[in-house]
């Protein structure tokens, strides 16, 4: 990241290619897993409350195409050893990158905020005190882990924390699913045309595919390459590149299948349970708090843990992607396992975008309004941006022989017009 002339410390992992498939999973299996964060977890919440089992059908679609366009994210940072704003500084006009980061940075901060906001209502519901105190405490916690956990233990940190995910796997089997209905609702979805509808679709949509997540699998492809001894760009080191690309197609494969899978018994959870007895949520809390007359206690600490489990992991996808944005844009040193006092600048945005988000909840913010505009601004800047991103991978020029071509490049096109068609969907008032 940073300068390309700068060449960053590696840390000595003794780590060869050919790894079990467990230590193949980095990257995409973190990027998946964060993409369920609190603000998702209350997006598929509502969609199971209000439509039972009718919008399932979506999440099938959601994993090709976010597969697509996060395999893409992963090669251009692994193809050419630098992250996309990197990248894009390198092959676009200023004015372009400031602007993608400038909107990526907002939403982020928006996105903190209402999940920081959602943490701080779990953790009251576990254990009573004041809400403010939690948010306070949860962001802090996260600044302290980013900042001064050494990366390669931190990145096993946040691959353990994705177990928080399963909570909700396990809350499906503990209310009752009639599996007959949810299997009748994949195979022959009914459609509505209705604005409710469409726009909830929409929802789950921008839900999956969000900007931050292509920043950060790719600086974090960097992240793996530099702490590997002998790895390189593949540019550089091609013969390198079959077993790094089978390692990175493996792990954003099983990276986004988790993501969506969750996101499947959230859905699945919310519409067994709310839907059946006509609960209305608007917030991943409001779904925890809901739980505990019908699925019992059990089922709603289940739900509650899962929130604050998955903000913790959500919260540094967030900031970390802003600082390796800000950082690629102005060529700060960035680099997760570098110490604060070799990129000062890269861990202040960090710390920023959280203390940000923690100031926003003091406000009178109404957290479902944060996250209509952080969607808004989301759809309006992933659109232009996984535009460059696939102009970039399928350019001999910035990716040589690894150029994208074949399916990958007809999804990652695909993916796009579906975020385009979300963005127009967002923007447009329901």
């Amino acid at each position: 990241m940073g300068d390309d002339k700068i060449l960053e410390p590696e840390s000595t992992v003794h780590d060869p290619v050919e790894r079990s498939w467990i230590r193949k999973l980095g990257p995409g299996l973190i990027t998946g897993a964060a993409d369920d964060d609190p603000s998702g977890i209350g997006t598929y919440s509502q969609a199971g409350a209000q439509f039972g089992f009718g919008l399932l059908w979506t999440l099938l679609l959601t994993y090709p195409l976010m597969t697509a366009i996060q395999l893409v994210s992963a090669r251009i940072g692994r193809v050419t050893g630098k992250g996309l704003a990197s990248n894009m500084r390198s092959h676009y006009p200023g004015w372009l990158l400031c602007s993608a980061v400038s909107l990526l940075m907002l939403a982020n901060v928006i996105n903190i905020a209402a999940d920081l906001s959602a943490m701080g209502a779990a953790a009251g519901l576990l254990v009573p005190g004041p809400q403010q105190l939690y948010v306070v405490l949860l962001g802090g916690l996260s600044v302290v882990l980013q900042i001064f956990v050494p990366y390669e233990r931190y990145a096993r940190l946040l691959k353990w924390t994705a177990l928080a995910l399963l909570a909700y796997v396990a809350v499906a089997f503990i209310v009752p699913v009639r599996w007959g209905d949810v299997a009748r609702a994949i195979v022959l979805p009914r459609i509505s045309l209705t604005s409710d509808y469409l726009t909830t679709v929409v929802a789950v949509l921008g839900t999956t595919i969000s900007p931050y997540l292509f920043f950060w699998q790719a600086s974090q492809e960097v992240e793996e390459m530099r702490s590997a001894r002998g790895q390189g760009p593949l540019r550089r080191v091609p013969h390198q590149a079959p077993a790094q690309l089978r390692r990175i197609s493996f792990d954003t494969w099983v990276g986004m299948g988790v993501s969506n899978i969750i996101a499947f018994f959230i859905v699945l959870t919310a519409a067994a349970t709310l839907h059946l007895h006509h609960i209305d949520v608007k917030t991943s809390a409001d779904a925890a708090r809901a739980l505990e007359p019908i699925a019992g206690r059990f089922a709603y600490v289940l739900f509650a843990l899962g929130i604050i489990g998955t903000g913790l992991l959500a919260l540094p996808v967030l900031a970390g992607s802003a600082a390796y944005a800000a950082a690629g844009s102005f060529r700060w040193r960035s680099s997760l396992a570098l110490h604060l006092t070799l990129a000062r600048e890269f861990y202040a945005v960090i710390a920023l975008a959280i203390v940000g988000g923690v100031a926003i909840t003091f406000t009178h913010f109404d957290p479902i309004r944060a996250l209509y505009w952080s969607a808004v601004i989301n759809g309006v800047t992933a659109v232009p941006i996984m535009v460059i991103m696939m102009l970039m991978a399928r350019s001999r020029r910035v990716m040589g022989e690894f150029a994208v071509s074949g399916l990958l490049a007809w999804g990652g096109w695909l993916a796009t017009l579906a975020m385009a068609i979300a963005a127009v969907g967002a923007c447009v008032p329901g």
